[in-house]
C-alpha cells in the first residue's frame, strides 16, 4: 500500500482531519484506519493524534516508535491550536518519537474542540484565583469549540497534497 492514514481521536476532531487527508491523497493504494484497528503496512504514513498535555496519546507514541524505514507525516488537533508556537512545540515533541531510520515529511496541527471537563477545570481554577491567564485559557476553549472548521479542513487537504508533491520530488532525488 502506498498511503496509510492512521489516527487516534477522542472527540472526533482528529477523525475529521484524517478523513480530509485521506480524501486528498491520490490513487487507490491508500487506507484510513483508527489506531486501535491498525493493520497492514504502507510506504507513507499520515499519523494523526489529539494533543494530550503537550504530546500525543500513548497509543500513538507506541505506534510511531514501531515504525522503521517509512515516510511519516504528522497531523493533529489541539485545543490551543490558534497558538502557532504551542502547536510547533507539540509537533516537535511528537516528531522526536519517530525513529531516525524514517523520513519525516512534516506536520499539520489545527484547533479542535476540547472536552467539557477542560472548561470545568478552568472554571475551578478561575474561582480559586482569577487572572488574565485563566481568562485567556477560557477564551481559547470557547474559540476552539468552533473547530475544526472549513478552513481547517481545507488546510488539511492542502497539507496532504503538499506532502505528496514534496515526497515525490524527494523520491526523484533518491533515485
Amino acid at each position: 500500500m502506498k498511503y496509510l492514514v492512521v489516527y487516534s481521536s477522542r472527540t472526533g476532531n482528529t477523525e475529521r482531519i484524517a478523513r480530509e487527508i485521506f480524501q486528498a491523497l491520490p490513487g487507490t493504494s491508500k487506507d484510513l484506519q483508527k489506531i486501535e484497528e491498525q493493520r497492514g503496512e504502507a510506504e507513507t504514513y499520515f499519523v494523526g493524534f489529539w494533543n494530550d498535555k503537550g504530546i500525543c496519546s500513548s497509543d500513538i507514541m507506541e505506534f510511531l516508535e514501531g515504525l522503521h524505514r517509512k515516510q511519516v507525516a504528522l497531523f493533529g488537533t489541539c485545543g490551543m491550536g490558534e497558538d502557532r508556537n504551542y502547536c510547533r512545540q507539540v509537533a516537535r515533541r511528537v516528531e522526536a518519537l519517530i525513529p531516525e531510520d524514517n523520513r519525516y515529511l512534516g506536520s499539520f496541527l489545527c484547533s479542535g474542540k476540547m472536552s467539557p471537563q477542560v472548561l470545568e477545570r478552568y472554571r475551578t481554577m478561575q474561582q480559586k484565583q482569577d487572572g488574565p491567564e485563566i481568562r485567556q485559557m477560557i477564551q481559547m476553549y470557547e474559540e476552539a469549540m468552533l473547530h475544526p472548521d472549513g478552513r481547517d479542513l481545507n488546510n488539511a487537504r492542502i497539507f496532504a497534497r503538499e506532502i505528496v508533491h514534496e515526497k515525490e520530488e524527494g523520491d526523484k532525488l533518491w533515485e
